[in-house]
């Protein structure tokens, strides 16, 4: 289903955040608020977010922690008076590991003691790749980014294993190399691709039927590339058959204040104060 992003490309942060709040915006964030950081959500009881933590940790490419969110909903590093419960545009609930239901507003799910994750995501390298006059297609045909679950499995912990999400984007060959030398130097975004123009390689046999998100047209000419998602989380939701965790629904992304510009220095400058 097409639509248009165009209204929100230059708004900041916090004016779409408030239209997503108000129902106004209720589609994918590809494209919006241009310069700035995106994020994928995970929120957990209490008991599983050591867990979660330490499975993120250790597959840093598909799921580099941005903010852990406590006590409240509310953000402050990554967005400070934004709220994960109703500041994404659609939710999904996964009960017992199931994919239940989907939400425009998850305040009514969120319980004294549940933690939330932001991760980051591979919509904050999509600048760097416009700027160098590579065309993004899923956003150049006003559809969600395709995913697909590949044969690459995440290290896991405690209940949390599966496979890496991979977001994929068709480019000329000359073209991904270009992309692979820009976001191999962001590895607090996904990194470098995994998988350059064979896709039964990392195990997917049609690349117009992803397991999340919309088939983009490819051209003659061009190769799909592969890049680790923060939607690899849900897939490790679906083994860990938890009694309730709420994610983004994919594509569907938490707009951070962070320019992209500055994401990975902050983030390195984070980690070193810890």
């Amino acid at each position: 289903m097409a639509f248009d992003i165009t209204p929100y490309v230059d708004m900041s942060p916090a004016q779409v955040r408030q239209l997503i709040r108000e129902g106004v915006i209720d589609f994918p964030t590809a494209g919006m608020c241009r310069g700035y950081a995106q994020a994928n959500l995970v929120i957990l009881p209490a008991e599983y977010a050591a867990d979660f933590e330490e499975y993120a940790n250790k597959n840093p490419f598909p799921c580099p922690i941005l903010e852990i969110v406590k006590g409240t909903p509310d953000t402050h590093a990554m967005g400070e008076g934004g709220n994960i419960c109703t500041d994404i545009p659609r939710y999904r609930i996964y009960e017992n590991g199931v994919f239940t239901k989907e939400l425009t507003d998850v305040s009514d799910y969120w319980k004294e003691g549940y933690v939330g994750f932001l991760i980051g995501c591979s919509f904050s390298f999509e600048e760097a790749l416009i700027r160098e006059g590579i065309e993004i297609r899923h956003i150049a045909q006003g559809r969600n980014v395709p995913m697909f679950k590949t044969n690459i499995q995440t290290v896991p912990a405690g209940p949390f294993s599966g496979p890496m999400v991979c977001s994929m984007r068709p480019m000329t060959p000359e073209n991904a190399q270009k992309a692979y030398d820009i976001t191999v130097k962001m590895p607090n975004v996904h990194g470098a691709p995994v998988q350059m123009g064979d896709p039964e390689k990392v195990g997917v046999k049609d690349v117009m039927k992803p397991d999340y998100g919309e088939a983009v047209d490819i051209y003659e000419g061009e190769i799909p590339v592969f890049w680790p998602c923060g939607v690899t989380p849900q897939a490790a939701i679906e083994n860990a058959k938890l009694p309730i965790v709420i994610t983004h629904a994919p594509g569907h992304m938490f707009i951070t204040d962070i320019p992209n510009a500055e994401l990975n220095d902050y983030l390195e400058a984070r980690k070193h104060k810890k």
